[in-house]
């Protein structure tokens, strides 16, 4: 299968990191998503039920890196909105999510992290 779908740059200011004044000031990140799942019906019927709505993609996104639970790696991030998106979509094959810290605490000038997971969903 060749088909992506890609929502870029997702925006979100959230209390995540392993530092205390990471928990208490916040800070801003990015998510970025490759979804791999079929997309010629969705092209040939025009049918937007035949592809991921990307209103619902970026609830689902936002759920994770909003939502309540406090995650110390931008590696949790990543794999909790992986996971999120293998269950709200089973249409979709895989997923690669890539979440950004433009403004890490880090004594140092750089552009910002940025972690990016692929997971294959087992839709047997």
């Amino acid at each position: 299968m060749t088909d992506t779908l890609r929502v870029r740059n997702m925006r979100f200011f959230a209390f995540h990191g392993l530092l205390p004044e990471e928990a208490r000031l916040g800070q801003k990140f990015e998510v970025d998503v490759d979804l791999r799942l079929p997309l010629a019906a969705a092209g040939v019927s025009d049918d937007p039920t035949r592809t991921v709505d990307y209103a619902q993609l970026f609830t689902v996104v936002e759920g994770i890196v909003n939502g309540e639970r406090r995650f110390g790696l931008v590696e949790a991030i990543a794999e909790a909105v992986a996971r999120a998106i293998g269950e709200a979509f089973p249409s979709v094959a895989s997923a690669c999510v890539r979440v950004r810290k433009p403004n890490p605490p880090v004594a140092g000038h750089f552009d910002g992290l940025e972690i990016e997971i692929e997971r294959v969903f087992d839709r047997a």
